[in-house]
């Protein structure tokens, strides 16, 4: 490699100073003496390349305040993909602003708000890193109200207006259904703009579906137009029919055992109520009134803070299939966009929208789960559950580092190992630490070799070695890990870092 950039620095300035012939013939023996590509060869001679070039400084500590924020809003958003991230931070800062939970710098904000969706994959991919048979339907039932409501396709939706729904039913059954006595969950999906109701259900029952359709459109901000179900005995029977005809629902279901029939609403089990709730049993009036209070917080935070992909075409090739999708977009701004919706409708959304908090949601949302894991794993509610939660500022505080701990939902962890806080060796920083402090509040962005380089120079008994450079590097880490923390959160975080100390 020395070999190298000493014949490149020999021959730069012989080609500089070459007409056109006698540059096409040093870079003739230049491509074949090294193997580089012609365009490369170019570059170096001409000094654009490598060789000649500087290598960019970086803001250490900033770079690391806009990937301490850009955890925060991830983790307020629940954890989601860079693409549907991206589309959601300018609300998002916004709303976390707007109800005190963020102090962003202004040069970090711009950072934020300039991002790319791939760099916010990159940027998190450390903490995403750390996150460690169909049953057949009985014949026979409601043949004739089967026969009497229309079949309606995936492909027959088209493009209808806001108030058309597919619905479907979610069993919580963690595992073998050793008898019927589980609760469900009703789910409701808007075909126009994605907003999603889910509804508690104590047992299977027509009834309770009825009551379900009817909670749900009252919860609506917009009118239900129709609904469209599978061939469930739960839908298909004389009192959901009756219940449709006198409400001027229209309802349609799909052909049987074809689950694509129902790609909205089945996409949503998945995506929300198994991402939510999880796979344990859940029964009891216990457990459906939590199960109850854990959605009466979801849908406000999914169908306002939750961008979601909808597709816009599909072609088939041979068996290659192509789709293409819309920009990413939450249900409220579907609805705020679409021209089938009223102007009081579209303002009621949006004072709405002003008045919720996506953090309190969160916490919230968190806090019911754990109810639900504790009434899954061990029967009742545990007393951490049921004892006062602690307040937003704090749970604001830890979204920082909650990747650290793994999977954020309870319903989803694993049972946590003992937590090794214990030191097993000597700080071999714990005299030096105020003066490399002082170097570090004067030279934020000071590599840490500099650093070992002073320690050694002026502390040689203790630092020659230079032994303790990878120490170094991640007390450094932590420093400027936390000080990015403060140009985030403010003075929000030292207040919450005065009453940890308390």
């Amino acid at each position: 490699m020395t070999t190298r950039k000493e014949l490149i620095e020999a021959l730069r300035v012989r080609y500089r100073g070459a007409n056109y012939g006698e540059r096409v013939k040093i870079l003739d023996e230049f491509a074949a003496l090294t193997g580089y590509h012609r365009k490369h060869a170019i570059r170096l001679l001409g000094g654009k390349g490598i060789a000649g070039k500087a290598t960019p400084k970086c803001n250490r500590l900033y770079d690391e305040a806009v990937r301490q924020a850009l955890t925060v809003l991830w983790e307020a958003a629940d954890r989601l993909c860079g693409k549907r991230l991206k589309a959601l931070i300018p609300m998002l800062v916004d709303s976390m602003e707007r109800h005190g939970h963020l102090d962003l710098d202004p040069l970090i904000r711009s950072k934020i708000m300039q991002i790319s969706a791939a760099t916010i994959d990159r940027v998190l991919a450390g903490a995403r890193s750390h996150i460690d048979g169909q049953r057949k339907r009985r014949k026979g039932v409601g043949a004739a109200i089967r026969r009497s409501i229309p079949v309606r396709t995936f492909a027959d939706w088209r493009d209808p207006p806001p108030g058309f729904f597919e619905i479907d039913m979610v069993e919580h059954c963690g595992g073998p259904k050793t008898d019927g006595d589980f609760v469900h969950t009703l789910t409701l999906t808007d075909i126009a703009s994605g907003w999603t109701e889910c509804v508690a259900m104590r047992w299977r029952n027509q009834m309770l579906v009825i009551e379900g359709l009817d909670k749900a459109a009252k919860d609506l901000p917009f009118a239900m137009l129709g609904v469209d179900s599978d061939n469930d005995s739960a839908f298909m029977n004389q009192n959901v029919f009756d219940y449709c005809r006198a409400k001027g629902l229209e309802q349609t279901r799909s052909r049987a055992y074809k689950k694509n029939d129902q790609a909205w609403v089945e996409q949503k089990n998945g995506a929300i109520v198994r991402r939510l709730v999880g796979y344990g049993r859940l029964s009891g009036p216990v457990a459906t009134q939590t199960l109850a209070q854990l959605y009466a917080s979801s849908r406000l935070y999914i169908n306002f803070f939750q961008p979601s992909f909808k597709l816009k075409s599909k072609t088939r090739d041979g068996a290659h299939v192509h789709k293409t999708y819309h920009a990413p977009a939450t249900p409220c701004e579907r609805l705020l966009a679409h021209e089938r919706i009223d102007a009081p409708t579209k303002e009621r959304l949006k004072a709405q929208l002003e008045s919720l908090d996506p953090v309190r949601l969160l916490q919230e949302i968190r806090f019911a789960q754990q109810s639900l894991i504790d009434i899954a794993t061990h029967g009742v509610l545990e007393q951490a559950a049921t004892s006062p939660r602690p307040g937003v500022d704090a749970f604001l505080a830890s979204l920082s580092t909650a990747w650290k701990d793994g999977e954020a939902r309870p319903t989803h962890r694993r049972q946590p190992n003992a937590t090794h806080w214990w030191r097993t060796r000597v700080d071999p920083f714990a005299d030096a630490w105020p003066v490399i402090e002082g170097w570090l509040i004067a030279e934020p962005s000071v590599p840490a070799h500099a650093l070992m380089d002073r320690l050694a120079e002026m502390f040689p008994q203790a630092y020659a070695s230079k032994a303790q450079l990878r120490t170094l590097q991640r007390r450094i880490k932590e420093w400027r890990a936390e000080c990015a923390k403060e140009m985030i959160l403010g003075r929000l975080f030292k207040s919450a870092s005065l009453a940890a100390h308390v």
